[in-house]
């Protein structure tokens, strides 16, 4: 998929926002939403949306709802950082599929990097179960 395709609103995000696929949330809005990521290249890799911008990438959102969107960031940054103590923490966000994006919903990654610890690849391996993400969440939420 191209940085030019418009949004499909069949993406799996968009299921999850609408209720037709389920999430281990973290924090939850009228407008965004932060969920545990089903193939966590790291303990507490997690994942934010915007669930009214129908955005494919960062190009096709508007700055009002992005500064609304990073603000969450931010924010569930900020809960993996005091709930899991990690090393350190990345944020990454794709655009278009040579770049690595393999869901077009416009979406960042918070991952925890610990020390001594091997990340796994980007959409790599089968899904974790939602019983080992939930008492991850769950140390994240209490520090949110």
């Amino acid at each position: 998929m191209s940085l030019n395709e418009p949004y499909d609103p069949d993406n799996i995000f968009a299921k999850i926002v609408r209720g037709e696929m389920g999430c281990v949330k973290l924090f939850e809005t009228d407008d965004i939403l932060a969920f545990m990521d089903v193939f966590p290249q790291s303990k507490g890799h997690c994942l934010v949306i915007h669930k009214k911008a129908e955005a494919t990438n960062l190009f096709d959102i508007d700055d009002s709802a992005l500064a609304e969107l990073i603000g969450a960031v931010r924010k569930v940054a900020g809960g993996v950082k005091a709930g899991l103590k990690p090393d350190g923490v990345r944020i990454v966000q794709f655009n278009g599929a040579p770049a690595g994006q393999t869901v077009f919903h416009l979406h960042f990654h918070i991952i925890p990097i610990y020390e001594g610890e091997t990340l796994g690849r980007h959409g790599d391996g089968g899904p974790a179960a939602a019983e080992t993400l939930e008492p991850v969440a769950a140390a994240i939420r209490a520090a949110l």
